[in-house]
């Protein structure tokens, strides 16, 4: 069975994330632990995504990928979670393709809706300050980057990552099967 193919069930899973994400700003602990496992089940069979190995670093590396993210509260925990899941899917290769695409995906959101709101140039100054804080985090720390990223609002409602998250599964599909 092609590899492509095989990741249905983990599309029709993200999809039920990201639509509960859309409409609430959460995605439920049962969503992202039944990803998780079937990801891990799947590839214990014949004709899996990845191997049992490979799924397993996949799903780890995932949850390291978006971990830092939490930890500046820039993120939720049900968002780096989904992507722990995913990797359990595509394996480390493919959990790094699909955060690649739902980095830009997610930006040209965040740029959408801070245009839509009028907070376009408050999005892109508060990004240059983050960003300055991020290259200076030895010199200013954790806690004054966190304080900082807490203190803008570029944009009324937190973006649902689950739906960026979708169109990264999507597009490393989409990469898979053109091949």
């Amino acid at each position: 069975m092609p590899y492509a193919i095989v990741l249905v069930p983990a599309l029709l899973l993200t999809t039920l994330a990201a639509v509960i994400d859309w409409r609430s700003r959460r995605i439920p602990n049962w969503l992202n632990l039944l990803l998780l496992v079937a990801g891990l089940v799947q590839s214990l069979q014949a004709g899996g995504s990845v191997s049992f190995s490979m799924s397993l670093l996949g799903a780890v590396i995932g949850f390291i990928l978006l971990l830092p993210a939490f930890a500046l509260r820039a993120m939720g925990g049900g968002d780096v979670k989904l992507l722990c899941a995913i990797g359990a899917w595509t394996g480390p290769v493919g959990v790094v393709a699909v955060l690649l695409i739902a980095t830009v995906v997610g930006g040209v959101i965040a740029i959408a809706q801070a245009a839509q709101s009028g907070k376009l140039a408050a999005l892109f100054r508060n990004s240059l300050v983050l960003s300055a804080n991020l290259v200076h985090a030895r010199r200013c720390g954790a806690d004054h980057i966190r304080q900082t990223a807490e203190s803008f609002a570029s944009i009324d409602r937190p973006l649902p990552y689950a739906v960026p998250l979708l169109a990264g599964l999507l597009g490393w599909v989409a990469i898979l099967a053109a091949r």
